[in-house]
């Protein structure tokens, strides 16, 4: 599995291409930042990182895209900012037909420290270990990129199998008692 991850952002989006399974080594493909200039006008931000998300999707090919999911902050601002990136990345990627999958940040730190509050240094140093880095990549949005793309390789095959079982409980449930 192919997995470009994206924490997003408008002045860096971080942007990082993960290949694996689980329970198995995984690979790192890419690693790096889309940047803009935060005094540029806000369309032309928003281009650039959809312009940097194309360039990463035309040359990993990704066949899934992690996305952080927008959370309440304290600064309307800020969060603005990071779901507008937010929904150019989905944008880029439903665009292609490849499917997108939204992963809280407690849910990726918890996948890749094993705590929900583990801090950036704690992220960092644990996706350096699992894709057998010589250093934690930087910026830290680079590497929680990356760590967006593991949590969902390990993630996926579990909520795949909890979705079928949804939908085949669905189906029973919809057909009724039979006589």
């Amino acid at each position: 599995m192919r997995v470009l991850g994206v924490d997003p952002g408008l002045t860096r989006c971080g942007i990082g291409v993960v290949e694996g399974v689980a329970g198995r080594p995984l690979t790192m493909l890419g690693v790096g930042v889309v940047r803009t200039p935060a005094d540029a006008d806000l369309s032309h931000r928003l281009l650039a990182v959809e312009r940097g998300i194309e360039e990463w999707l035309d040359e990993h090919r990704p066949e899934f895209v992690a996305v952080e999911r927008v959370f309440s902050q304290h600064n309307v601002r800020t969060v603005m900012g990071t779901a507008q990136a937010s929904a150019v990345a989905m944008l880029c990627a439903a665009r292609r037909g490849i499917p997108v999958a939204l992963h809280t940040p407690s849910e990726v730190k918890a996948a890749v420290t094993g705590s929900g509050r583990a801090d950036k240094a704690q992220v960092g140093a644990m996706v350096t270990r699992l894709l057998r880095l010589a250093a934690p990549p930087k910026p830290a949005d680079a590497a929680d990129a990356l760590a967006l793309a593991i949590c969902h390789i390990w993630r996926a095959p579990a909520q795949n199998r909890l979705q079928q079982a949804a939908a085949r409980h669905t189906v029973h449930a919809t057909k009724g008692p039979t006589a």
